[in-house]
């Protein structure tokens, strides 16, 4: 189970925390065993492995394996610990976070870490070297008003005003990730496919559509992996993948489909199921007609019958959502309630909004995601069968994810959506700023959702410390985007992934990485 932590945990850990760095890992430093090798199948090629411009977890299970950030999350939570920073201490007012770096780090090409390269990691992602295609500079840097070279190894931010979830964010895996300013440089804009950081493994090749080949950083800081190599094979079908599973071509995977649950199981092989810090949800474009009238994304709602897409589809293995925010997370609020299922509703909102019967095209992946397992071929399927009962025709395009995120994103296809996310950091703005008219620009708000009121709440939940005050900004936020049904709320999935009965210290961190740095195999 996901623990509970409050957003007071943040300043008390900036104040709080010891000196002596990642749990004695720098200490301990000892060479593996033997040498092994893992492959981990997932279903599709990362979008990208530059953190600064990417916002998929294919890309960022391989980028947390590379690079790393100035703190980290622990193992089995979203609690903060030292990683490339070994303290940290923040300014009474918390608009100014001084961290002391950790000495002797060398990125992976033979160059020093130290806090010229924190100040060029954060700057190129600040305005005016910020661009569009870098999803999460502004929401993750969106305060930061600049960075300072204290020293060679202290390096202060100062930021426009207090912000809640800044030290979270700086554990997350995009973004925040630190790289090699002369990789950078030598790559350009080819960086993005020859990534360079300071992580337990250094890239390698990367034959697309096949597999990421990383290597054993030997000079890491830390305990060497115990992995001397390690693959991430791509393979489309969770079937696919299941099968070689079982036959041993992979030992770890995940985008279980909730099929292949008994088969694995009955198999021998070990079945991970986390509670999921997800939302799994059908998304309007609000931009344009037809669902730029409330009335028409209310009337979808209506007529999709959520609890029915998640025993049909799930089996048990996700949960109906109540709205944007798991139910263990803080801010979620219990007392409200989405959009449910009445078609007769439906239709009369239909009309209300003066629905013609123009066919609505619905947007599809065609890979499982971590909240959708099942892939978005036969979730849209059964919304489209929902809809055409109220008597909306829809017409389903399909993508591979890579391809997806570019027709919605650059091309606008469509008209309604299908897409995810899941938690970066266990703080609620995390999930909220999806419906910030500030990330339209990018690929975070992918509805194109704006309301004034929302971005107003948002802005005061980010720097309001109490939590009793900063929960009660987030029910009013949620009362808002719950009625304006910019998304249609469908479920939680478990985090599921399996491995085989031989793996040692395999698991998925909440955020839907997986760490390999301490994966073994008997």
């Amino acid at each position: 189970m996901l623990k509970k932590w409050f957003w007071p945990a943040l300043l008390l850990l900036a104040l709080t925390l010891a000196l002596a760095g990642c749990g004695g890992q720098q200490a301990q430093n000892a060479a593996p065993a033997k040498d092994i090798t893992l492959v981990y199948a997932q279903g599709s090629d990362p979008r990208g492995l530059d953190p600064a411009f990417v916002d998929d977890g294919e890309s960022a299970k391989v980028i947390v394996n590379v690079f790393e950030g100035l703190v980290r999350y622990k193992p089995d939570s979203t609690e903060v610990e030292p990683c490339l920073a070994t303290e940290w201490t923040s300014s009474p007012d918390g608009k100014e976070w001084t961290f002391k770096l950790r000495q002797g780090v060398k990125f992976h090409d033979g160059t020093d870490f130290n806090a010229e390269a924190v100040k060029f990691s954060v700057e190129r992602q600040l305005p005016p070297n910020r661009t569009d295609d870098m999803p999460y500079a502004s929401f993750t840097f969106g305060p930061v008003q600049k960075v300072e070279v204290v020293d060679q190894y202290t390096v202060k931010f100062i930021l426009n005003e207090p912000y809640a979830p800044f030290l979270a964010n700086m554990a997350m895996a995009l973004a925040a990730p630190i790289v090699s300013p002369a990789a950078v440089q030598k790559y350009g804009k080819d960086f993005i496919e020859h990534p360079v950081g300071t992580g337990p493994f250094k890239f390698v090749k990367w034959d697309k559509g096949q597999q990421i080949e990383l290597a054993r950083n030997d000079n890491y800081w830390g305990d060497k992996p115990a992995a001397a190599k390690v693959f991430f094979k791509f393979t489309k079908e969770n079937s696919v993948r299941a099968s070689q599973l079982k036959t041993g071509e992979v030992d770890m995977m995940d985008g279980v489909d909730p099929n292949d649950v008994k088969m694995l199981e009955q198999s021998g092989l070990k079945l991970i199921k986390n509670p999921g810090m997800n939302i799994n949800y059908v998304g309007f474009l609000c931009h344009k007609p037809p669902f730029n009238n409330v009335k028409m994304r209310q009337a979808v709602s209506y007529a999709i019958n959520r609890q029915n897409l998640v025993d049909y589809l799930y089996q048990g293995l996700a949960d109906l959502a109540n709205g944007p925010l798991p139910k263990f997370m803080p801010g979620y609020a219990s007392d409200l309630k989405p959009i449910g299922y009445d078609p007769e509703k439906a239709k009369a909102l239909l009309k209300e909004a003066g629905y013609k019967g123009e066919k609505i095209t619905i947007l599809a992946y065609s890979n499982p995601r971590p909240y959708n397992p099942v892939g978005g071929e036969k979730l849209a399927a059964a919304i489209q069968q929902d809809l055409l009962k109220v008597g909306i025709n829809c017409d389903i395009k399909t993508y591979p994810w890579k391809e997806y995120k570019d027709v919605l994103f650059k091309a606008q296809e469509g008209h309604m959506f299908l897409y995810g996310w899941i938690g970066d950091n266990g703080d609620p703005d995390n999930f909220l700023s999806l419906f910030d008219s500030k990330e339209i620009a990018g690929s975070l708000n992918a509805a194109k959702y704006s309301n004034p009121q929302v971005d107003k709440l948002l802005a005061e939940g980010r720097k309001t410390m109490d939590p009793a005050k900063r929960a009660q900004i987030y029910h009013d936020l949620q009362k808002i985007v719950l009625e304006e049904a910019p998304w249609v709320y469908v479920s939680h999935s478990l985090d599921m992934a399996a491995y085989r009965p031989n793996v040692v210290n395999f698991n998925l961190h909440p955020t839907g990485v997986v760490f390999l740095r301490g994966v073994s195999k008997n």
